[in-house]
């Protein structure tokens, strides 16, 4: 691509400072305070878009948040790239553990990032990584370079589910047509080490409610004669799991693929070191399902976890209590071929058959998706090889992610494409969690790679 260093290097001010002000709306969409922030948001990607280049942009309303989508045909001959991403965030609790507003973004160097990363919720995840795809359609537009057609369906509601993206999507099959699905939604290895994602987790989300008495009762007066939810609760989670860290869910694995010894080595080349791994995260050691390495736990095994847990008294000072219910929230992340619907329908029947008597025990599945492989052997993974071998001077190495994109096993079962996951973001960028960041070397590289995507895969194509 010609002049696309130039490019970025003139306008970097600029779209750093327009990344800024998107970071500063909490488009938070799992709490409804926040309705107005997230629908002001779509408005500013419909903008974005407009400006980038998109000749028709429209805000399409679901039963949730709006769907941003947007298009440039050039031709109905060329190939059709569709770029998916989302404008929600997650909530940024815990405040008190942010060194920053989570919506007040600031600028700091970090050791991963000397050039510095951009502290802010939906910094990486995914207004940074989304908005990489609109600077990159602005400078083909603005430079005559968009070698084929484009097309952009950015979401409000995936840090919730996606439940009303499935329903669009099967509704606008037509005009949701493309080649290839485009997303940057994922991460790579470290800065001099790019990937492309090859593979991602399902999930099965669960919340369990376990009820005991009729009311909270007096410690004292009933301690060790009735069931305590919270204590049974307990012991029940415990029991998900066997002393070799397996799931004891019946069936849970029967589905779940073993991979060969030669894949397994291949996954083993990524360069990763357990000390700096263990040291980042200021543990003195790693745990998990015995017989696998750490980097096969977090991407080619299946989970389970508990995501919170409450009930009784949680304030200041003490208040000696049996409470009446105990409640948990619960994720499986899941490996290709088990379907997310029946390790939910598994997980209910065990959970409530081993509800020891005196309690009752509810099962209330969130949402899920199913895992995701995409062959390497494809135009569109072909085509994003060549560009990371141009930015980065490097073939990248394909990853599978431990991470969960519901909708993707949704849009090849319904638009008939494959998506290639082209992540920017790092590890250690703390989505979800506090402090999260973006690094801007990875912003810019990515503004300045997406773009030759588009090239090659149009070449290919031919």
């Amino acid at each position: 691509m010609n002049n696309v260093k130039s490019y970025i290097k003139e306008h970097k001010k600029r779209f750093l400072n327009e990344l800024i002000e998107l970071l500063k709306i909490p488009s938070i969409s799992a709490d409804s305070v926040y309705k107005n922030d997230v629908l002001k948001t779509a408005d500013e990607i419909k903008i974005s878009l407009e400006k980038a280049g998109c000749d028709h942009v429209e805000i399409c309303k679901t039963d949730g948040y709006p769907i941003v989508y947007g298009e440039k045909i050039l031709d109905k001959n060329l190939p059709t790239v569709l770029v998916y991403g989302h404008y929600d965030v997650q909530p940024s609790d815990p405040l008190d553990l942010w060194h920053s507003p989570p919506f007040e973004p600031v600028i700091k160097k970090t050791e991963k990032h000397p050039e510095g990363a951009i502290f802010a919720r939906g910094a990486c995840d995914d207004k940074g990584q989304m908005y990489m795809h609109v600077k990159a359609l602005e400078f083909m537009t603005s430079t005559n370079q968009l070698p084929c057609n484009v097309k952009f369906m950015i979401e409000g509601e995936e840090e919730v589910g996606s439940s009303n993206l499935s329903i669009f999507v099967k509704n606008n099959q037509d005009k949701l047509k493309n080649d290839v699905i485009l997303i940057s939604d994922t991460g790579m290895i470290a800065p001099d080490v790019p990937s492309i994602t090859t593979g991602l987790r399902g999930l099965s989300y669960v919340e369990v409610e376990v009820t005991g008495p009729n009311r909270d009762l007096h410690s004292g007066l009933y301690g060790g004669a009735v069931a305590n939810p919270i204590n049974v609760l307990a012991k029940m989670i415990a029991s998900l799991h066997d002393e070799n860290n397996h799931i004891t869910i019946p069936g849970f694995y029967d589905k779940v693929e073993e991979l060969s010894k030669e894949e397994r080595a291949e996954m083993a080349k990524a360069p990763f070191s357990l000390e700096n791994y263990k040291k980042a995260l200021d543990i003195n050691a790693v745990y998990g399902e015995a017989g696998y390495t750490t980097n096969e736990r977090n991407s080619i095994r299946p989970t389970l976890d508990v995501n919170g847990i409450w009930g009784g008294y949680t304030g200041e000072g003490a208040k000696t209590v049996i409470a009446s219910k105990a409640y948990a929230k619960i994720s499986m992340r899941l490996v290709p071929h088990q379907d997310w619907k029946d390790i939910t329908q598994l997980f209910k029947t065990h959970f409530e058959s081993i509800a020891p008597a005196g309690v009752t025990v509810k099962v209330k599945p969130h949402h899920g998706g199913q895992g995701y492989v995409t062959p390497i052997n494809s135009i569109g993974y072909k085509a994003a090889s060549k560009a990371y071998e141009d930015t980065f001077g490097k073939t990248p190495i394909p990853q599978r992610s431990g991470g969960s994109i519901p909708i993707v096993s949704l849009f090849e079962q319904e638009l008939k494409s494959k998506t290639i996951l082209m992540g920017f973001g790092l590890d250690s960028d703390a989505i979800h969690s506090p402090n999260e960041h973006f690094g801007i070397f990875n912003y810019l590289k990515g503004i300045e790679t997406i773009p030759l995507f588009y090239k090659y895969f149009t070449e290919l194509s031919k």
